[in-house]
């Protein structure tokens, strides 16, 4: 690799001190490293937008990520369709996409310089809104879409069709639908399972269902998901909000429906440390 492009997280390097510490160093390894316009920095931590995929040149070889999971996160999105694969570099907390730390920067860098490092190809999904039978919006994810309630507390309806078949009707404060890379997320946190995020299933995970029998399920990546919004008690009009990664949010009412099925596109992910997935589930658990 030749040619990087940093996007950073100037909440966790404010003053871009590793950012320009990593331009430094590709450039006296004889790289290109390019940098987002400063003078937009000001506003990122209020942003929920760390980079624009429109702005990245296109003979980029590989874009690296500072910051932590959500950052990465949110990148991927920024870059979603450009085919380019990303490293990410932990400067936050609980890191499983982002699995260097600020200690092994330089040994990345070198690793991507030779050429030494692996990618994973990770599935994403791809939602479609319909207002009634009316097609609103589309957005892509990574890790997870989650329809959850707004307001006063309540239990919301969803009855979730699979392939235009009825599956179930879930009475819950939400529903979690992750991709394997989203299953160590809000998916786990809601006691869904833990998948290889190599594979390529979808698990809908209900958020605090009001059953005693209503558990995660998983199904094959090319199943085509429906989720329709119910009424809510009395027959009054629901509002829910439905959200892509963590960031990009719209509501939803009763009779509304999301589509959900498998992107064609993907996100690389670039990996140097040579370390299962198990490897870093067992690492991640044991520092918690």
């Amino acid at each position: 690799m030749d040619r990087f492009f940093v996007i950073t997280n100037i909440g966790k390097d404010k003053n871009l001190e590793i950012t320009n510490q990593i331009k430094d160093y590709l450039q006296r390894k004889g790289k290109q490293c390019f940098l987002p316009d400063t003078d937009k920095y000001e506003n990122t931590c209020r942003d929920s937008s760390y980079g624009n995929g429109a702005l990245i040149p296109g003979h980029v070889d590989c874009v690296i990520v500072l910051g932590g999971d959500g950052t990465l996160l949110q990148a991927a999105r920024d870059i979603n369709g450009r085919n380019i694969p990303i490293l990410g570099i932990n400067l936050g907390t609980l890191g499983y996409l982002t699995e260097i730390d600020k200690n092994n920067i330089n040994y990345a860098l070198d690793c991507l310089i030779k050429d030494e490092f692996e990618t994973e190809n990770r599935m994403m999904l791809d939602g479609k809104i319909f207002h009634e039978d009316t097609f609103f919006k589309e957005s892509s994810a990574l890790n997870d879409i989650v329809i959850y309630r707004t307001g006063a507390l309540r239990v919301i309806n969803f009855t979730i069709y699979v392939n235009g078949k009825f599956l179930n009707n879930y009475n819950a404060d939400g529903i979690i639908i992750a991709t394997p890379t989203g299953s160590t997320g809000y998916n786990l946190s809601a006691g869904g399972p833990i998948v290889d995020p190599k594979a390529e299933i979808t698990i809908l995970t209900p958020i605090c269902p009001h059953t005693l029998n209503t558990r995660s399920i998983v199904l094959p990546a090319s199943d085509v998901i429906e989720i329709e919004i119910g009424e809510g008690r009395k027959s009054i009009n629901e509002i829910v909000n439905v959200n892509f990664d963590g960031t990009d949010t719209e509501k939803l009412t009763s009779h509304d429906r999301i589509k959900i099925t498998k992107s064609i596109k993907r996100t690389n992910l670039v990996k140097v440390m040579n370390r299962s997935f198990l490897e870093v589930l067992c690492k991640k658990m044991q520092d918690q």
